[in-house]
C-alpha cells in the first residue's frame, strides 16, 4: 500500500488525470448533438448509428480486465499514459473516418484508450488518501470529469454547426495531446510493491473473480444500467428527441443539454453531501435510480400524444418541462458515484485497481448491452421507445441488486 500523500502532492495529480475523464466524457456524448449529420455523411440510419456507437462501451468493457490488471501491476502513470496515446488516435481516426466500418474502428479504438480515464484518477485518489478522503475524493472526479460533457453541448453543437462533426473529433484530439503532456509532468505515484511474482493471466482472472465474488456480485448488477442511462439520454438519444420530436434546433438542443450537464457537474458533489449528512447508502441508491426511471416516463408522457399531453389537453409539452426534467435527471443519477466507495470498501486496498476495474466493467458493459437494445427499441417505437427501455433496465437492475444483497 502506497502511503498517503497530503496537499498539492494529492490534488493536482488527481485533477491532472481527472482531465482523461473530461476527454472521455466529451467524445462519447458527441454523438448527441450530432447524430444527423453523423448518419447522413456515414450513410446509416439512426438504429445504425446507435449500433455503430455502440462499439465504444463494448472495447471500453472488454479492456477493463488488462486496465484493472495494468494499474496494480505498472501503476497509474504508465497506464494512463499508454491509454492517452491509443484514445488520441482513436480521436484522430474518427476524424478521418470515411465510412460507417471505419468509424466503427474509431469507436472501438477510443472505446480501448477511454477504458481507464476514469479508473486512473480513482486508483491514484484510493491509494493515496484515506477512506473519508476517498468519498470526497471520487465525487470531484467525477464532477470534474463531467464537465466533458459540458464541452459536448452547446460549445460542440456551435462546433458541429460551423465546421462539421469531424473537427469535434480533432478537438478531442487535441485534448488528449495535452492531458499526456500534464500527465508527463506531474503524476510520480509508483506502482504497489508486488509481494510475490505473478502471471498477467493470475491477475486478468483476479479481476474475473472479484466481479464475481459475493462482495460485488449485487453492485455489478446495480451498476449494469447505472451509468448506461447516462450515456443513452445524454450521450445519444436526448439530441434526437430534443430536435426530432420536440422540434428544436441543434443549438437550442445543446442548451438543454448544457443545462443536463451542468447537473452532472454538480450532481456528485452533491451526492456526497447527502450521503455524509443523512447515511443509508444502499437506499439513496436505488431511490436514484427509482427517480430517474420516473423522470424518463415523465419526459415521454410530455411528448407528442402522451399520457401529460392529453392530460393537460396540449398537443405536447414545452421544452421548457424537458429542461427541468433532465435537470433533475442529471443531478440525481449523480448518486451512483456512490457505488465507488462500495466498491473500494469490498476489497483489501492490494486489490483497490481490480475492483474498481471490475465495477467500471459492468458500467460499461451495461452500456453497451442496453445501448444495442435502445437501438432495436427504436427502429420499433421510434425514440420515445430507446429512451423507455434505460428506463425500465434502471428499475429492473436495482431489483436485483436488492434481491442479491437479500441472499
Amino acid at each position: 500500500m502506497i502511503r498517503a500523500e497530503r496537499g498539492g502532492a494529492v490534488a493536482l495529480p488527481i485533477l491532472v488525470l481527472a482531465l482523461g475523464h473530461v476527454f472521455s466524457n466529451a467524445v462519447r456524448t458527441l454523438p448527441a448533438v450530432a447524430a444527423d449529420v453523423l448518419s447522413r455523411d456515414l450513410g446509416i440510419s439512426a438504429e445504425g448509428l446507435a449500433a455503430l456507437t455502440g462499439a465504444f462501451p463494448a472495447a471500453f468493457a472488454l479492456a477493463m480486465i488488462p486496465v484493472g490488471v495494468a494499474l496494480d501491476r505498472y501503476g497509474v502513470r504508465r497506464t494512463s499514459l499508454t491509454l492517452l496515446g491509443i484514445a488520441g488516435t482513436g480521436a484522430v481516426a474518427a476524424a478521418l473516418a470515411p465510412g460507417a466500418w471505419t468509424m466503427l474502428l474509431a469507436q472501438i479504438v477510443l472505446g480501448i484508450g477511454c477504458s481507464g480515464m476514469l479508473m486512473c484518477p480513482m486508483t491514484f485518489a484510493a491509494r493515496a488518501t484515506s477512506a473519508a478522503s476517498f468519498a470526497l475524493w471520487s465525487g470531484i472526479i467525477q464532477a470534474v470529469g463531467n464537465s466533458g460533457m459540458l464541452l459536448s453541448a452547446s460549445p460542440l453543437a456551435l462546433l458541429v454547426e460551423w465546421q462539421g462533426w469531424r473537427a469535434g473529433f480533432w478537438a478531442a484530439a487535441v485534448l488528449a495531446g495535452i492531458t499526456w503532456l500534464a500527465v508527463t509532468a506531474t503524476v510520480r505515484q509508483p506502482p504497489p510493491p508486488r509481494t510475490a511474482p505473478r502471471s498477467l493471466w493470475h491477475d486478468a482472472r483476479e479481476v474475473v473473480a472479484i466481479a464475481v465474488s459475493p462482495s460485488m456480485r449485487a453492485l455489478m448488477v446495480f451498476v449494469f444500467a447505472s451509468f448506461a442511462v447516462v450515456l443513452g439520454v445524454r450521450g445519444l438519444w436526448g439530441g434526437p428527441w430534443l430536435m426530432e420530436v420536440k422540434g428544436l434546433t441543434r443549438v437550442e438542443a445543446g442548451n438543454v443539454l448544457l443545462l443536463c450537464t451542468v447537473a452532472l457537474t454538480l450532481g456528485p458533489a452533491l451526492a456526497g453531501i447527502v450521503d455524509r449528512a443523512v447515511g443509508h447508502r444502499i437506499a439513496l441508491l436505488v431511490g436514484s435510480h427509482v427517480a430517474v426511471a420516473g423522470l424518463i416516463f415523465l419526459l415521454l408522457a410530455g411528448g407528442p400524444g402522451g399520457a401529460l399531453s392529453a392530460l393537460l389537453g396540449l398537443p405536447m409539452l414545452p421544452p421548457t418541462f424537458d429542461m427541468a426534467l433532465l435537470f433533475i435527471f442529471g443531478l440525481v443519477i449523480s448518486f451512483q458515484v456512490l457505488t465507488f466507495s462500495l466498491a473500494r470498501a469490498a476489497v483489501p486496498p492490494e486489490q483497490t485497481g481490480r475492483a474498481l476495474s471490475a465495477q467500471n466493467m459492468s458500467f460499461f458493459g451495461g452500456a453497451a448491452v442496453l445501448q444495442g437494445i435502445s437501438g432495436a427499441a427504436a427502429a420499433w417505437g421510434g425514440v420515445a421507445a430507446a429512451l423507455g427501455s434505460f428506463a425500465v433496465a434502471l428499475l429492473v437492475c436495482s431489483a436485483g441488486f436488492l434481491l442479491l444483497r437479500r441472499r
